[in-house]
């Protein structure tokens, strides 16, 4: 089964080679997408040069390196990657440290058993948490999703969302900055395919390292999750 992985990625110089090799490291990786979303430093150049560089050591991972010339959203980032993916499975990866890519072992284990999308909790794990507003709000994001579609998951924003690509390729999104998350979660409840969860690792940043998501993202999440439940809107 191959595993296809999208790295959207916005002014992340400081940590995308690291990353990226760790994302090299684990042997069901067999496709990196990055999708570089208008960064003004060098991580496009970071990319590229860590793309020649691996091709030395595992010549048979795939190292895609794509580019807005605009920043447009991590959702759009990540719709421009899943135009490129080959596996038969995808998972996202932020540009940052936070996530352990061998989390995906255990994710990858749940789609060879027959499940069809993976989350990985950050709930579930033993993991410590950067800011309480955003803890809360992610567990307020999940109560919500359970509520409104009849889910049982305990953390819905979470970075790493695993699923089979005739999945994917039914959900036809349209998210272009951080409501990725619940529109993914929605569609994936109306298709009625069931969320599984696994417990993950996470070391989580400061907005002073780096961290991007802001108050007015869990807004735009509660209306993305209310939107799709009660206007079933087409687009």
């Amino acid at each position: 089964m191959k595993l296809s992985v999208i790295v959207p990625a916005y002014n992340e110089s400081k940590t995308i080679s690291e990353i990226l090799l760790r994302l090299s490291k684990v042997s069901e990786v067999s496709e990196i997408i990055v999708v570089d979303d208008g960064s003004k430093d060098d991580t496009f150049e970071k990319v590229k040069t860590f793309s020649e560089e691996i091709k030395k050591s595992r010549a048979a991972l795939s190292v895609i390196c794509l580019r807005h010339e605009t920043n447009r959203g991590k959702g759009a980032a990540i719709r421009t990657g899943l135009l490129r993916v080959t596996g038969d499975v995808m998972t996202i990866q932020d540009g940052d440290l936070e996530y352990d890519p061998n989390d995906y072992k255990k994710m990858l284990k749940k789609i060879e058993e027959g499940s069809t999308v993976v989350y990985g909790s950050r709930i579930l794990g033993s993991n410590k948490f950067s800011y309480a507003r955003f803890y809360w709000g992610g567990r307020l994001l999940s109560f919500l999703s359970n509520i409104l579609y009849g889910l049982s998951i305990t953390d819905e924003p979470t970075c790493y969302k695993m699923a089979r690509m005739d999945v994917m390729r039914r959900l036809d999104l349209r998210c272009e900055k951080f409501e990725f998350c619940p529109e993914m979660t929605a569609k994936v409840a109306r298709l009625k395919e069931k969320i599984i969860e696994v417990p993950i690792s996470y070391n989580p940043r400061s907005i002073e390292e780096g961290k991007k998501i802001r108050w007015s993202d869990g807004i735009e999440a509660v209306w993305t999750l209310m939107k799709f439940r009660f206007w079933n809107p087409t687009k």
